[in-house]
């Protein structure tokens, strides 16, 4: 966690987590957790996540249910939160494709409901998470600038996610609720768990060590903008006490591209397994590179990603290793 003269503004301060028990969440929690917080509150229903991948801190309070629930989240706000970081979402794009509508509730509406409470019980600051990968479509040049603009979008993930920052504005500009949108690209690291609709590098390397085939959509020459997760969490808290961050998107990416062919290959080698595949490309997976421009993130939020991928790669081999017969009780494909 790098020094910023604003992160004692989480010392003993009430802070939800939406979705805390995914990669971002889990590391989110621990990193709060060294901030001498005073209640950690994890919402998670657990479809995409573990109860075990939570740390185990003593001033946390784990909740399965669901941020649909009206009732629930009423009495969690009423708690007198100071802090919500809103991370849940129906992960992620061939998810959505496959379940719209399902989509569409927990996105859209799952997200309404988080800023109606908020705004209801003032609530000091609300963090989104929104997706690089998704708002900006297909088109935009590189480096993906936040001033650019789409509805050209490719999945019902990809717009509910540009939705979700929509209500966020309103929010922000009619009652004035502090809101900070910041647009992800690509996480990785220790804390993902493998599995159906998960991402390619913890699903790589699944594969990798039952010595299988690696299946890429596409050529192999495509790139992605993969961001490793402590860095993730050093702009989430930067962003959720920083001031000029309030009504801001901010893209949080490591600011590199990364050839698919080339994480293949990578995890291959470091897991002694030589199979790789090539599957015709995904209809709606129509990006065939991405690269963020984090200016905005360095200038307002003092944003510096530190981890280089390889070495990341590494720990998040080392983390699935660790937790193999954990992750093989719990995985689905």
């Amino acid at each position: 966690m790098k020094e910023n003269k604003f992160l004692k503004e989480y010392k003993n301060k009430k802070i939800l987590i939406t979705g805390g028990a995914g990669c971002i969440g889990s590391n989110l929690v621990s990193a709060l957790a060294r901030l001498e917080v005073k209640k950690i509150i994890v919402l998670d229903d657990l479809s995409s996540s573990a109860r075990w991948n939570i740390p185990e801190v003593s001033n946390l309070t784990f909740v399965q249910g669901d941020i649909l629930n009206e009732m629930l989240l009423k009495e969690l706000f009423s708690e007198g939160l100071d802090y919500v970081f809103h991370l849940a979402a129906l992960f992620a794009n061939r998810n959505s494709v496959e379940h719209p509508q399902k989509d569409l509730m927990v996105g859209g509406l799952g997200t309404l409901r988080i800023l109606q409470q908020a705004h209801q019980f003032e609530v000091k600051k609300v963090v989104y998470a929104s997706s690089g990968c998704s708002v900006y479509g297909n088109h935009a040049p590189l480096p993906l600038k936040e001033d650019y603009k789409s509805i050209n979008l490719d999945t019902p993930y990809q717009i509910t996610k540009l939705l979700g920052e929509l209500y966020c504005n309103f929010f922000c500009n009619h009652y004035s609720l502090p809101v900070v949108r910041l647009r992800f690209f690509n996480v990785y690291g220790p804390g993902e768990i493998p599995g159906k609709y998960r991402n390619v590098i913890p699903n790589f390397i699944y594969w990798a060590m039952h010595k299988q085939q690696l299946p890429i959509t596409g050529t192999g020459e495509e790139t992605r903008d993969f961001t490793y997760v402590e860095d993730i969490v050093d702009g989430i808290l930067s962003g959720g006490v920083v001031p000029q961050a309030v009504g801001e998107a901010i893209n949080l990416a490591s600011g590199k591209e990364t050839k698919i062919i080339d994480l293949a290959k990578s995890i291959n080698k470091a897991l002694d397994n030589k199979e790789i595949i090539f599957l015709e490309k995904r209809k709606w997976d129509n990006s065939t590179r991405r690269r963020a421009s984090i200016d905005k993130a360095r200038k307002i939020l003092g944003y510096n990603p530190e981890v280089e991928f390889f070495d990341g790669l590494e720990k998040t081999i080392n983390w699935i290793k660790k937790n193999f017969t954990k992750i093989e009780e719990n995985i689905k494909f």
